[in-house]
């Protein structure tokens, strides 16, 4: 992973330093609430329906142990001994106090670690496919493109006050893991006709109020020229974003008003400009980013002895469950990539405990070349695991809760934290996952269910992706009631799709039971053990809306 250096530190150093004193400013009141909202917000500071939250950047998901260590140490001694792992792949730390977030960003500084441009009317932090660099469908890896942006979009002066935040993702796979489509500008590999390297850009999507799925802008961008595309595609937003209206401010909304081609038109008016005063990106800049993500040093091992694997834990079931459901294929023969499931229902969805962390940072040093992934999915990951080691890994993570053999089932929930936390929120989200948790606590039931996504929003703005999910559920408010709008048929991948609204909204107290009749309904009508989306495309919503509202009307 990226190795900081004196430079970066001096930077980070600076707007750290600015950002204590602007804080010393407002607890003296010298500095109104109002003007130093923005201020604050830039650094990831919230002011939250409990207390303070600070969002900790990961950028495009990599953590090292030391950085693991750090987190338990400040979840320990500035919240109350856990975090919580975001959509977009950071860090959150919910009871923070505003008097001791200096302090706190004086320790994360020892690992490298910050909270800028994690909230604010800026470019938020870049997030990236988990498995990137292991995948076996990669084209190549994303994660030094990832960091050349991180470290062009980090303190850009140009971009620092746009008309509403702006969110990149890029994938460097066939299967798009990085949901690249619903973000202000997302950026998929590409190879031409000579395998040079390159993006297919996308720009205009993002979900919240107006969810929409952006639009191609581009076929294929060298390498070389990435930087300078975002320039011009920022720059236009910038100019002709709306800002009298914070939910017309986003890229969607400007380039669904005028046009994909009008917008293409003055970007590439832009390109014009910013060509005759910038160089592209040169191979040397490419290669020494590229330096900082070599291929571990993999072990080779024998193939009989991975071969049998199988065999030789086959009275431990619940061992191959767990190794079935939250590994996945590497590209080097004898490695697998491993999940660790933070959906037990001990806890909210993506929350992780102080002494949860050390252990990950001890057995990511011991299993997995020190480094870890948080993902989109509000999980870890671990990244290079030799086969042999993974009943020994799967031992250890069972006393630290971190074995749930759930990955990519009903039980797998992303969710956001509501209203528990949430000044934004409109109703609850935690007690409602961790009740659909209970309800779906057969894991052999679940299994037979086969894959199906179920996300959970508190509001509007669709922090936990719920219109990508198959059975998404948005909470929303009633005259003062708390009410859940259930929608399906969403995905995510290559081909994402949004999920369509089932009907009226429901009671908080009717909501499993209307997921349990979705359920029952799919499975009457599933052919062949398909899974759910695919039984939704074959019936389509209409059957699952007459099941549910039938019995009601």
């Amino acid at each position: 992973m990226y190795q900081y250096n004196a430079q970066d530190r001096s930077q980070l150093e600076s707007r750290r330093v600015i950002f204590e004193r602007q804080i010393e400013r407002n607890i003296e009141g010298k500095l109104s609430d109002e003007a130093f909202r923005p201020l604050r917000l830039q650094q990831g500071l919230y002011i939250q329906r409990q207390a303070p939250m600070l969002r900790i950047a990961v950028p495009y998901g990599m953590l090292g142990a030391k950085q693991l260590r750090t987190l338990a140490k400040v979840a320990k001694e500035f919240d109350k001994g856990y975090c919580h792992i975001t959509t977009r792949q950071n860090i959150q730390l919910n009871w923070v106090q505003i008097e001791a977030v200096p302090e706190l960003l004086k320790t994360l500084a020892q690992a490298d670690l910050h909270s800028i441009q994690t909230s604010g009317n800026c470019i938020r932090n870049i997030t990236s496919d988990p498995f990137a660099g292991v995948a076996g469908d990669e084209l190549f890896d994303p994660r030094p493109y990832c960091e050349i942006i991180r470290q062009w979009s980090l303190g850009h002066p140009e971009f620092a006050f746009l008309p509403r935040k702006f969110k990149i993702a890029i994938s460097g796979s066939k299967e798009d893991r990085a949901i690249t489509q619903a973000h202000d500008i997302g950026l998929r590999a590409v190879l031409n006709s000579q395998q040079e390297r390159g993006f297919q850009i996308i720009v205009g999507g993002g979900l919240g109020r107006t969810p929409i799925l952006g639009s191609v802008l581009s076929l294929f961008v060298p390498e070389q020229n990435i930087l300078d595309y975002l320039t011009a595609i920022i720059r236009v937003y910038n100019l002709y974003g709306r800002r009298d209206n914070k939910y017309k401010a986003r890229i969607k909304i400007l380039v669904k008003s005028i046009g994909i081609d009008q917008f293409k038109q003055r970007v590439e008016q832009e390109l014009v400009h910013i060509r005759a005063h910038s160089q592209p990106l040169s191979a040397e800049k490419i290669s020494a980013v590229m330096a900082h993500f070599p291929s571990p040093v993999y072990r080779q091992f024998d193939q009989t002895q991975l071969a049998q694997l199988h065999l030789k834990h086959a009275d431990k079931p619940a061992f191959l469950n767990w190794f079935n459901r939250n590994t996945e294929k590497h590209k080097v023969d004898g490695y697998r990539i491993v999940t660790l499931s933070l959906k037990n229902a001990k806890a909210a969805p993506g929350d992780i405990r102080s002494e949860q962390l050390e252990a990950i940072a001890d057995l990511a040093e011991r299993f997995s070349f020190g480094e870890v992934r948080s993902t989109h999915q509000q999980n870890i990951v671990f990244a290079d695991v030799p086969i042999i080691e993974l009943f020994e890994l799967w031992q250890a993570l069972e006393i630290y809760d971190l074995a749930a053999p759930n990955v990519g089932t009903i039980n797998d929930i992303i969710c956001c934290p509501g209203l528990a936390f949430c000044s934004l929120a409109n109703a609850e989200s935690i007690p409602v996952a961790l009740k659909i948790q209970k309800t779906f606590d057969d894991l052999d039931y679940v299994y037979e269910l086969g894959d199906l996504s179920l996300n959970i929003s508190g509001c509007m703005n669709a922090c936990s992706h719920h219109h990508l999910a198959n059975i998404g559920i948005l909470g929303v408010d009633k005259k003062g009631q708390q009410f859940y709008q259930i929608s399906l048929g969403g995905t995510k991948g290559k081909q994402p799709q949004l999920g369509k609204i089932l009907g009226p909204s429901f009671a908080a107290s009717a909501v499993t039971g209307i997921i349990e009749i979705i359920i029952q309904t799919y499975i009457n009508h599933r052919q062949d053990l398909e899974n759910f989306i695919d039984t939704y495309a074959r019936i389509g919503i209409a059957t699952f809306k007459e099941a549910v509202y039938e019995p009601i009307n």
